[in-house]
């Protein structure tokens, strides 16, 4: 059974991000990419769908403390046992191309007795590989696996045996002594890669993430979780094509043992938007220039086209697909890859975009040939859409509706339009674009405002609310002060806020998304209230709250996309970068308070 979701650690190459659990397996591993079929997939089922295992053999061990290296991705667990204590620290390395995996054992004191377990799965356990004992180019034992196109070599010290289809083996480990491992993917037709130096590369990947981390801005009172914030998103990034994947997992379940379980190994042009922002704000002008582009590659085309979200690549084709021979996270069927909202039309996709992008023209941001004759394109077909129902940033799978949301978005994309022509002095039709700016604005307080209830509702003339209705100020559609939008903030704390303080992002037993109800607390959500709190005045009940939602994190800093207090869980996909960029959002919401009242 795979471990708890918070006890997970996430690792990185900027490629892929295998999650390594607190008892030292690592049971979630797709190679070469985030999106690529898992080699490792105990996670959503059991240690017959593969993992890797080095711990203490004794039952008796335990994990005295677990931490990421300053300011990278270098997991360090330090083990106690009856007889000595281990070190054990995991990492990828980072620049080099190389798509592999760095177990260290160091013995600390005395003599430690390891356990290793390794089962190889491929194409989410569907193949089983063809395991054997090779030389390589050192003369060098090597245990090989291969199926089809991929090959796995695992290098070290002490290479396991092979008993029904699982390699395993125990060593010693004595004080002051060190053991690497390395398991290494690379293409079946090639010859095995050349051993690593791990001391070098050791060092150069702990001398990169700290040099990136380095240049983060933010010095309030939530630096650090903004920093491990932002090393989340760069984490969960393509090195060459700068994609951010929502999350490195798929099918982690957002009500266990329900069937909301989806792939989120793909570039959402949402996400990479807001990711864009958050960059900005936080010193890395080159980084947003990367996923700038990311976004112009991805939407090129015919705009009718647009999609909502993208592989890492720019790929289009994601079709949903489901696993049956996994019996998913805790029970939670079905398991999913690919993701059938990528079909779906969301209104607000090309708003977001737009603001971002926008940002970014503030900064200095020079725009080129290609990327603002690509955003008229975008704004072309919101002008052609504008009348179209949608299913919302939720992605309901339900009917399309005039989601409240998705019309203020489209509101400040053509917004965003304007003030690149009046502002920045770029072309384009800016009278129309005024004029369908001006109607939606109309429209959202005509038909999206209930008067009887004094609050914005999630759909056009429906009576309940949405979380997602917190985001109409950040885009400047409503100062955070207005009296309707402080009553919209009422009642979303009155029907959305569960009994444990946390908000839903919205009641799922309305039907409106076409799904079974039951979901836990958003995080985002709550971050975003965080953040209206703070514009609003509320500045106490703001870090009250923000001192809890970062208290929800595991001590490595990592959010998933919900949290059930009631249970003491985490929940969904994990680490979530939605998250991750609410937390981002929310400290510079309370840190601008703060100075404000300096002031």
């Amino acid at each position: 059974m795979a471990s708890r979701i918070e006890d997970y650690a996430l690792l990185s190459d900027l490629h892929t991000g295998p999650l390594v659990s607190r008892t030292g397996s690592i049971d979630w591993l797709c190679f070469p990419r985030f999106d690529s079929p898992s080699i490792f997939g105990a996670l959503l089922g059991t240690e017959e769908h593969g993992h890797w295992l080095l711990a203490p053999a004794t039952e008796h061990a335990t994990v005295v403390e677990r931490r990421y290296l300053d300011s990278t991705f270098v997991l360090q667990t330090d083990w106690s046992t009856e007889t000595g204590a281990v070190r054990v620290t995991d990492f990828m390395p980072v620049g080099d191309r190389r798509a592999s995996i760095v177990r260290r054992i160091e013995g600390l004191e005395g003599t430690v007795q390891m356990h290793q377990v390794l089962r190889m799965r491929f194409d989410y356990a569907r193949v089983l590989p063809w395991v054997s004992r090779v030389k390589d180019a050192d003369g060098a034992t090597a245990l090989l696996a291969i199926a089809g196109p991929d090959a796995l070599a695992l290098r070290g010290p002490h290479i396991p045996h092979s008993t029904d289809h699982r390699h395993h083996g125990e060593f010693t480990v004595e004080a002051g002594q060190t053991l690497d491992f390395e398991l290494l993917w690379y293409p079946s037709h090639r010859p095995i890669p050349a051993a690593l130096d791990v001391d070098a590369v050791l060092k150069d990947t702990v001398d990169y993430w700290q040099d990136w981390a380095a240049d983060c801005s933010q010095d309030g009172k939530y630096a650090e979780q903004v920093k491990r914030s932002l090393l989340v998103l760069r984490a969960l990034s393509h090195e060459d094509t700068g994609g951010i994947v929502a999350a490195p997992t798929t099918s982690l379940p957002e009500d266990f043992g329900g069937a909301r379980n989806w792939d989120y190994r793909f570039c959402w042009l949402r996400d990479a938007a807001l990711t864009l922002e958050a960059m900005l704000t936080h010193g890395y002008a080159q980084e947003a220039l990367t996923w700038r582009n990311w976004l112009l590659r991805a939407v090129a085309g015919d705009p009718e086209d647009l999609q909502i979200m993208y592989g890492l690549g720019g790929e289009r084709g994601l079709q949903e697909e489901e696993l049956p021979h996994l019996p998913g996270y805790e029970h939670s069927t079905p398991v999913r890859i690919g993701n059938g909202a990528v079909h779906q039309y969301q209104a607000d996709v090309v708003g977001e975009v737009m603001v971002a992008l926008e940002k970014l023209r503030k900064i200095g941001g020079a725009e080129d040939h290609f990327s603002w004759p690509l955003q008229r394109s975008l704004l072309g077909f919101a002008e052609r859409h504008v009348a179209e129902k949608d299913q919302g940033l939720w992605e309901m799978r339900g009917e399309p509706q005039y989601f409240t949301h998705s019309r203020v978005m489209m509101w400040a994309a053509f917004d965003a339009g304007v003030r690149a022509v009046r502002e920045h002095g770029l072309d384009g039709p800016v009278e129309l674009w005024e004029r369908l700016r001006d109607q939606l604005r109309e429209e959202v307080l005509s038909q999206g405002f209930n008067q009887e209830l004094s609050s914005f509702t999630q759909t056009y003339g429906g009576h309940t609310t949405d979380a997602s209705l917190l985001v109409l100020p950040q885009v400047g559609f409503i100062p955070y002060s207005d009296e309707k939008m402080l009553g919209t903030v009422a009642r979303i704390e009155r029907e959305l806020i569960d009994a444990d303080g946390l908000l839903l992002r919205y009641r799922t037993e309305t039907g409106l998304d076409g799904l079974e109800p039951g979901e836990h607390p958003f995080l985002a959500c709550s971050f975003w209230l965080v953040g209206q709190y703070a514009h609003s005045g509320r500045f106490t009940e703001a870090t009250a709250l923000m001192d809890r939602l970062v208290g929800l994190g595991n001590e490595l800093g990592l959010l998933s996309e919900e949290y059930s207090i009631q249970l003491g869980r985490m929940v969904g996909n994990y680490p979530q970068a939605f998250s991750h960029l609410a937390l981002v959002g929310a400290a510079d919401a309370l840190q601008t308070a703060a100075q404000r009242t300096r002031a």
